[in-house]
C-alpha cells in the first residue's frame, strides 16, 4: 500500500487517476469523478483493480520505485522514469483534458527507453464497480475491449514489432511483456466508453501527449500571482483547476474516497462532490489570481443545482447538480491501511450548516469585484440572505459536519454575519435592489449577538460554540472575514488562545480536540491528523497581527509537508509523519494559495512602513 505521499495525480477535467512511484494506476474512476472506480486497490489491494506498468524485475512482481519522477513544467503531464541496470526507462502519464465535445474519457502512457535495453510489463487488472467485477476480455480488429456491466474499457497498444513480447491474459489480467531498445517507443491508450456502444475512435496518443501539454502551458500563464511563491502557488493552482468538473462548472473537495483521516480509524468520507463550501473558496481563490472562467462556469453550476428552490439549499450537491446523494459502505474492500468502513456518497448532504451562505455570498462579492456578470445570481443571492434571515439563530452542524447534536456554532454565526454584510456592500454599490437599512440592522444584531454569546471575556477568547469552554480554529477567519479588525484584543486573544491549545507537537493546528475512543463534539470516535487548511489559517492570522517572522517560518514547514510533486492531503499525522486523508485536497491547496497572497501583501506592508 503506497503512502499518500507517493501519489501523483493526472486528470482531464472531468475525472482523475492517482499513480504511484512504482508506475502503478491505484485509483481511477473512467466516467467522471464520483463515478465506480475500476482500479481501486488504493482502498484494497491489487485484487480490487490496477494497472501496473514499467521494467519487468520478475514474474508477477511489481515494478520497483522509481528514480525520479516529474511534472512537465507548469502542465499535469507527468514523467516517470527508471535507471535500471539494463537501462533507462521512461513512462509519460497524460489525461487529455475535455475539450468540450463528448470525446471519451483517455487515460494515455507512454513508455520511451532512453537508453540500453529494458523490458517494459504492463499488468492491466480492471476490476469494475469498485473492485467488485472482473471483465469480460475479448480483441476486436486487433483492440481489446474489457466489459463488465455497463462500462468498457478499450486498450490500444502502439508498439513495435520486437522478438520475445508477448501477452497473456489469465483471470481478467492481460499482461504485456515488450522488450524494447534504446529509442523505442511504445504507447498504451486506455478508453472508457458505455458497453453498448460500438468502439471508440483509434487514439493518436502523441498528438495527445502534444495538445495536453498545451492546454495545460496556455492555462497556467493565465496566472496573475507575482509574489515570491510562485513555484508552490503555481503548482497549486494547476491541482485545483484539476479537480474542476469542466462539463458542468462544478468543483469536487477532492478525487477520491475514504482515505482515512486516521489510519485504522472509521473517519472515512467520499469527498468527490461538489461542497458549496469548498467550492465556494475555491472559486475565490482563483479570482484573486487571475481565473475568471471557473468563476462563471461554478456561478453557472450553482443556478442549476440550486434551481428554483432555495428554501432547501443543500451545503453539497452532485458534480451535476445531483440532490441525491445517499452514503453506503463497500463491505468487500478493505480499506487503505485497513481503514474501515469504505464509503461512496455522503450523509453530510442533509445537513444545516449555516456557514455556507456566508461563503457563497462572499464568492458572489469577489465575483463583483472581478467584474463578473452577476445579474443571473441577484435573485438567488437576495433568496438565500432571506431565508437566511429566518433560519441564523437555529443551531445546525456547522462547518466541520458534526454528527453530533446541533449546536451553536460560533463561526457559523460570524459567516451569517458575512452573507448580510457583502449583501449590503452590493446593495450599495447598486448590484442589487433591496432595502439597504433592514440589512444594515439585521448586520448589527448578528454581529452583536456573536460578541455577547460567542465570547469569553475572561479567556479574552471566542469559542467554538455559545456557552462552550471549547476552541475552534474556524475562528482564526474572524479578521479575515472582516468581523473585527485584526488588531482587536479580542482576535489577537484567540489566536494565541487557538496557537496554544489546538496545536500538534509539531506546531499544526487541530481542527478542535477529538476525545479518542469515547465520541467528542462532532459525534465520532477516534482521532484525526492536524487539519492543514487550518494551519495555513494561522499563517494568515499571525501575519495579520504582525508576527511575520512566525507566519513565514510556520508557512515554510507547511510547504515542507507536500510531497515531491506539490500534492497535499487533508490532514498531517504527526506522530506517523505523513499526510492523511483524501488526497490532493482543494482546502488544503486553495489555503495555501491565499496564505502565500497574505504574506506578500504584509510583507509589502511592512516594506511600506519601514
Amino acid at each position: 500500500m503506497p503512502r499518500l505521499e507517493e501519489l501523483a495525480l493526472i486528470g482531464d477535467l472531468r475525472t482523475a487517476a492517482l499513480i504511484d512511484t512504482s508506475g502503478t494506476v491505484q485509483w481511477y474512476c473512467p466516467q467522471r469523478f464520483d463515478s465506480p472506480a475500476v482500479f481501486a486497490a488504493l482502498l484494497g489491494t491489487d485484487d480490487h483493480g490496477s494497472w501496473q506498468l514499467g521494467p519487468a524485475t520478475g514474474i508477477d512482481t511489481a515494478p520497483p520505485p522509481a528514480t525520479h519522477r516529474r511534472y512537465h513544467d507548469q502542465s499535469l503531464v507527468l514523467e516517470t522514469t527508471w535507471v535500471t541496470p539494463d537501462g533507462t526507462l521512461q513512462i509519460t502519464d497524460v489525461m487529455p483534458p475535455w475539450d468540450g465535445h463528448e470525446a471519451p474519457t483517455r487515460l494515455v502512457r507512454i513508455v520511451h527507453v532512453i537508453s540500453g535495453r529494458v523490458t517494459v510489463r504492463s499488468r492491466l487488472s480492471p476490476r469494475f464497480d469498485y473492485g467488485s467485477s472482473i471483465p469480460t476480455v475479448r480483441t476486436l480488429d486487433g483492440r481489446t475491449q474489457l466489459v463488465a456491466g455497463p462500462d468498457a474499457l478499450w486498450l490500444d497498444l502502439d508498439a513495435p514489432a520486437v522478438p520475445d513480447a508477448f501477452a497473456r491474459l489469465h483471470d481478467g489480467v492481460l499482461c504485456h511483456d515488450l522488450p524494447l531498445s534504446e529509442g523505442d517507443q511504445a504507447c498504451f491508450t486506455l478508453t472508457w466508453r458505455p458497453s453498448h456502444l460500438p468502439a471508440p475512435p483509434e487514439p493518436e496518443p502523441l498528438a495527445a501527449l502534444k495538445d495536453t501539454e498545451t492546454f495545460w502551458q496556455r492555462w497556467a500563464a493565465q496566472c496573475t500571482y507575482r509574489g515570491s511563491y510562485r513555484d508552490a502557488v503555481g503548482r497549486a493552482l494547476i491541482l485545483l483547476k484539476a479537480l474542476t468538473y469542466a462539463p458542468t462548472g462544478a468543483i469536487v473537495a477532492a478525487p477520491t474516497t475514504s482515505l482515512p483521516e486516521e489510519i485504522g480509524g472509521a473517519r472515512n468520507w467520499d469527498y468527490r462532490f461538489g461542497w458549496l463550501r469548498d467550492s465556494a473558496i475555491t472559486v475565490s481563490t482563483l479570482l484573486r489570481t487571475g481565473y475568471r472562467h471557473e468563476a462563471e462556469a461554478w456561478m453557472q453550476w450553482l443556478l442549476r443545482a440550486v434551481a428554483g428552490d432555495p428554501e432547501h439549499l443543500q451545503i453539497m450537491y452532485g458534480i451535476a447538480g445531483e440532490r441525491r446523494l445517499p452514503e453506503t459502505e463497500l463491505d468487500w474492500l478493505p480499506g487503505y491501511e485497513g481503514s474501515r468502513p469504505v464509503r461512496i456518497g455522503n450523509g453530510a448532504a442533509t445537513q444545516r450548516q449555516l456557514d455556507v451562505y456566508g461563503e457563497v455570498i462572499d464568492t458572489l462579492h469577489h465575483g463583483q469585484a472581478a467584474g463578473l456578470q452577476l445579474a443571473p445570481t441577484a435573485g438567488l443571492q437576495l433568496q438565500l440572505v432571506k431565508k437566511l434571515e429566518q433560519t441564523w439563530q437555529q443551531p445546525d452542524e456547522g462547518i466541520w459536519e458534526v454528527r453530533g447534536p446541533r449546536r451553536h456554532f460560533v463561526h457559523s454565526k460570524v459567516m451569517a454575519w458575512v452573507a448580510v454584510d457583502r449583501t449590503v456592500r452590493m446593495i450599495e454599490d447598486g448590484y442589487l435592489d433591496s432595502p439597504v437599512e433592514h440589512w444594515r440592522a439585521l448586520r448589527e444584531t448578528i454581529h452583536r449577538e456573536v460578541c455577547e454569546r460567542g465570547y469569553d471575556a475572561e479567556r479574552n477568547t471566542f469559542t467554538q460554540s455559545y456557552g462552550s469552554p471549547e476552541l475552534d480554529a474556524s475562528l482564526l477567519l474572524i479578521p479575515r472575514m472582516g468581523f473585527l479588525p485584526a488588531d482587536d484584543k479580542r482576535v489577537v486573544g484567540t489566536i494565541e488562545a487557538i496557537q496554544r491549545e489546538l496545536s500538534t507537537p509539531d506546531g499544526f493546528l487541530l481542527r478542535y480536540r477529538t476525545t479518542g475512543a469515547a465520541a467528542g463534539v462532532d459525534g465520532l470516535a477516534g482521532d484525526e491528523g492536524a487539519f492543514l487548511p487550518c494551519s495555513f489559517w494561522l499563517v494568515d492570522a499571525l501575519a495579520m497581527i504582525g508576527r511575520i517572522d512566525e507566519a513565514h517560518e510556520l508557512f515554510a514547514r507547511l510547504l515542507a509537508l507536500r510531497n515531491d510533486l506539490g500534492l497535499l492531503a487533508e490532514e498531517w499525522d504527526g506522530t506517523a509523519q505523513r499526510q492523511v486523508g483524501n488526497v490532493p485536497q482543494a482546502w488544503s491547496l486553495l489555503a495555501l494559495v491565499d496564505a502565500a497572497i497574505t504574506l506578500d501583501a504584509a510583507a509589502l506592508a511592512t516594506g511600506a512602513t519601514s
